[in-house]
C-alpha cells in the first residue's frame, strides 16, 4: 500500500505500540494480544487490529502476537531498524536538555550535528559535539547526509531555520518553537509545545479546587 494512503493518525499510533511491546519484552513477556495492548494504551483492541491490518497479518487467532516478531515488524515499518542522523538547531536550555536525553540512541536516532547563531556558543564543546555556526548548516547537513532535524530556537527564528533545513534537503522536522511553520506538503513536521499541552487540560479543571 502507498504510505500516503494510510491515515496519519495510524502512523502516529505505531510508535506507541512499539514502545509498549519493548516494555513487555523488557519484562520478559513473549506473547501479547490486542486486548492487552489496548488495555495498556487505552485504545480499543478493534482499533489496534485495524491499524496493524494496513501492514499485514501479524497475529494468529487464539495465540495473539509474538512480541519479538511484531516489534521487529513495527521497527521495519517505521524505518527505525537502522540509525538516523539528526541535526539540532538551537543550543539553549531546551537544546541542552535534548542533548542529555539518553533515549535517542536506543531508538535509532543520533544527534550528529548541533548549530547555533550565538558567537559565544559556536565552537564550544557540548558533550561529544562542537557547536557549529548556523551559517554552515546547509553545507554540513548535505555533507553528513542528515535528513531529520530538531528546531529549538525562539518562535521568531523558527521559520528561517525551517527554510534553511528545507533547502539543505531535510525531510522531517521536530520543532519546539511555539509557532506554525509554513512548509510544502512533502515536508513532515511535528510540533511539541508544552504550553499548548497544559492549556488543553486546564479546560477540564475545576476553578473551585485549590
Amino acid at each position: 500500500m502507498n504510505p500516503l494512503e494510510i491515515p496519519e493518525i495510524v502512523i502516529k499510533r505505531l510508535p506507541l505500540y512499539l514502545r509498549t511491546l519493548e516494555l513487555m519484552a523488557d519484562e520478559g513477556q513473549t506473547v501479547t494480544s490486542s486486548q492487552e495492548l489496548g488495555g495498556r494504551l487505552g485504545i480499543s483492541s478493534t482499533q489496534i487490529r485495524k491499524d496493524l491490518s494496513y501492514f499485514g497479518e501479524f497475529g494468529k487467532q487464539g495465540t495473539g502476537y509474538d512480541i519479538r516478531f511484531l516489534r521487529g515488524q513495527l521497527r521495519g515499518i517505521l524505518q527505525v531498524d537502522r540509525p538516523w542522523k539528526v541535526a539540532l538547531i538551537g543550543v539553549g536550555d531546551v537544546g541542552h536538555a535534548l542533548l542529555r536525553f539518553i533515549g535517542f540512541e536506543d531508538r535509532g536516532f543520533s544527534i550528529a550535528a548541533i548549530f547555533d547563531k550565538d558567537p559565544q556558543k559556536v565552537g564550544r564543546r557540548v558533550d561529544k559535539l562542537t557547536v557549529l555556526d548556523v551559517a554552515t548548516l546547509h553545507e554540513v547537513i548535505r555533507r553528513r547526509g542528515i535528513r531529520m532535524a530538531i528546531i529549538a530556537v525562539p518562535a521568531c527564528e523558527a521559520q528561517g531555520v525551517a527554510d534553511a533545513l528545507l533547502g539543505a534537503g531535510v525531510g522531517a522536522i521536530l520543532t519546539y518553537a511555539p509557532t506554525l511553520l509554513r512548509l510544502p506538503p512533502h515536508m513532515r513536521v511535528s510540533y511539541l509545545d508544552p504550553v499548548v499541552g497544559l492549556q488543553s487540560m486546564t479546560y477540564y479543571l475545576s476553578p473551585s479546587r485549590p
